[in-house]
């Protein structure tokens, strides 16, 4: 008689949930704040052989610890380093998972995308995560990363043949730079796809430069354009005619005059508060750079002609001030001198009047509170 064979059947994962999900974000954000780079991979690959969806693990625990990094600094509970540190860890704990998602070189692919941030944007996680969203889903993605120059761009762009180019910026400051490339995209038949906080959370200064299409994540673009990919049809469209306003000069004289802007307001402070006069270089330093960002705002507000985008970087600097200690206080002074300069451009006075009305508002959550957006 032949022996009996026992049969085993393998014993399959239990579904990932969102509950477990969550759990996980919690032990990545557990490692990697603490900078543990080894168990921040043990985390991810675990519960990826586990069963927990690729995707999911892209978007709902790397991404999400990823927001959770800058609202820790945001609050002023991260330094600049450990922020950095954190976001460097979650960049190869991405790098790491996807070689267990390997696409064949000879498979069917969608289509082909450039993924790139706009020149100037360092912020680059949000782009990786995209480009590695979108491979997964069967496009062929050519990811270029942080800080692409324009002209850079479209070389590869004409040399690859794509049929979108995904652009990211974090920074609203980037929004006349990411203009000219979106235009240079189209201009050679592209459609672009613009993502990312500048953009804005409604996406509304995606549809002021003309972008072809917004998402507000990485999954809404990729189901985008799966589902309702743009089209670029080749048009004489030029800049301008996105933004008339733009024929006053105001931005091109106060972008241009940003140094001097800067040092005037600098001394117009040091009048108002003697005090002053007495910094360390360190902290004239950093006066100086907070004005700078400041005109720079001013600046690409005047670009885009929108009062929101300039008041809400001062409602949320005015938290970012509090959660460090600084009062928030310290900013009307600021504008008011910056207004002494600014009196013959109307457009600035307005926006500087509307920001000055924001910060004296008691019901802004962010003039009063560590509770910054984080940008």
């Amino acid at each position: 008689m032949s022996p009996s064979i026992t049969q085993i059947t393998p014993t399959q994962p239990a579904p990932f949930d969102g509950a477990a999900l969550r759990r996980t974000a919690d032990d990545l954000w557990e490692a990697v704040s603490c900078g543990d780079e080894h168990a921040a991979y043990g985390v991810v690959l675990d519960a990826h052989d586990a069963g927990a969806d690729h995707e999911a693990l892209l978007l709902d625990v790397i991404g999400a610890v990823q927001r959770r990094v800058g609202q820790e600094w945001a609050d002023n509970r991260m330094s600049v380093a450990r922020e950095h540190a954190a976001t460097a860890i979650n960049d190869r704990v991405i790098a790491a998972l996807s070689v267990r998602h390997m696409p064949s070189p000879t498979g069917k692919r969608r289509g082909r995308v450039t993924v790139a941030c706009v020149d100037g944007e360092w912020h680059a996680l949000p782009a990786r995560l995209l480009a590695e969203v979108l491979r997964l889903r069967g496009w062929h993605v050519d990811y270029l990363g942080a800080q692409v120059p324009t002209a850079h761009l479209i070389g590869h762009v004409h040399r690859t043949g794509p049929d979108h180019v995904a652009l990211s910026s974090s920074l609203a400051t980037r929004l006349p730079t990411a203009h000219a490339t979106v235009t240079a995209c189209q201009a050679i038949g592209v459609p672009v796809l613009a993502g990312g906080a500048a953009f804005g959370t409604d996406g509304r200064y995606a549809r002021l430069l003309g972008a072809d299409a917004w998402a507000p994540d990485a999954r809404a673009a990729a189901d985008l354009l799966a589902l309702r990919p743009p089209t670029r049809p080749l048009t004489g469209h030029q800049p301008i005619e996105d933004l008339p306003h733009l024929a006053d000069q105001e931005y091109t004289m106060v972008s241009r005059d940003s140094g001097r802007l800067v040092r005037a307001a600098l001394a117009g402070l040091e009048e108002r508060f003697p005090a002053m006069r007495s910094y360390t270089e360190q902290q004239r330093q950093h006066t100086a750079e907070d004005l700078g960002h400041i005109v720079d705002f001013l600046a690409v507000a005047l670009y885009t002609d929108c009062d929101r985008l300039f008041t809400d970087f001062l409602t949320w600097t005015a938290g970012i001030l509090t959660a460090r200690s600084v009062p928030a206080a310290s900013l009307p002074p600021a504008l008011e001198v910056l207004g002494t300069q600014l009196t013959d451009f109307p457009r600035a006075s307005r926006l500087l009047d509307h920001a000055l009305q924001a910060l004296n508002d008691p019901d802004v959550p962010a003039a009063r509170s560590g509770s910054g957006v984080s940008r």
